[in-house]
């Protein structure tokens, strides 16, 4: 669970109606200190390590009827916005971290000389960075359709769904391409583009892997279509 050896509250999904599958998915507040939930050990992750990851245990745990947060039976709806709208928050994390990966990459290749020039005075190499900057432009321009039409109260999901497969998608081959652009250094800690390399993978999986969204995206597409 995200964050969890910080979290002094859990939002429990718990189906307090097991006979109406889904529909009986009720979420909960439980404190960090409510009897019977342990918290396990950070585990060790690839990447974003400065976000804890742990285990959370819960052994015949009871909680109030107060402790209801919402509706009983909304839970699972509760969980879906949740999830549609943290995938454009997601894609933002993914803009960010491949913007990241050329501002510590480019003055780099502009310093670094290789026979009488600038690495980033090779064409092969301004080709390269205009693709990934290209990418980018169209990675954070999909960010800001999905978030606009969030606070425009407009159908979004298909949306935040395109711009957290696209993002995650361009953050992986961003960051990629830095580290073997800056050669033997980008391998090393020394200049932190590694770190972004690592950290990019996790945008293929949390808030809903790449297939999902492929699943979402395609599902409204066809819609649209369906007689």
């Amino acid at each position: 669970i995200s964050n969890s050896a910080e979290a002094g509250v859990f939002l429990v999904m718990a189906n307090a109606a097991p006979g109406d599958g889904y529909r009986g998915i009720t979420c909960f507040v439980v404190p960090r200190d409510t009897p019977g939930l342990t918290v396990g050990k950070k585990e060790d992750k690839l990447g974003i390590r400065a976000s804890s990851t742990c285990t959370v245990r819960l052994e015949n745990v009871e909680v109030p009827e107060s402790a209801v947060l919402g509706e009983v039976g909304k839970g699972y709806r509760y969980a879906i916005e949740i999830l549609n709208e943290g995938r454009i928050g997601i894609g933002a994390q993914m803009v960010g971290l491949a913007q990241g990966a050329l501002d510590l990459t480019l003055p780099y290749l502009h310093e670094r000389r290789q026979f009488g020039s600038a690495v980033a005075d090779f064409q092969g190499v301004q080709h390269q960075v205009a693709q990934m900057a290209t990418d980018l432009h169209a990675a954070r321009l999909l960010v800001y359709d999905a978030a606009r039409l969030k606070e425009s109260g407009k159908p979004f999901v298909k949306e935040a769904a395109m711009a957290k497969l696209f993002s995650s998608q361009v953050a992986e081959r961003v960051a990629s391409r830095c580290v073997e652009l800056m050669g033997g250094v980008g391998f090393t800690k020394d200049y932190g583009v590694e770190k972004l390399y690592r950290d990019a993978k996790i945008g293929a999986i949390y808030e809903g892997t790449s297939n999902i969204q492929l699943n979402t995206i395609a599902k409204l597409i066809s819609s649209l279509y369906k007689q």
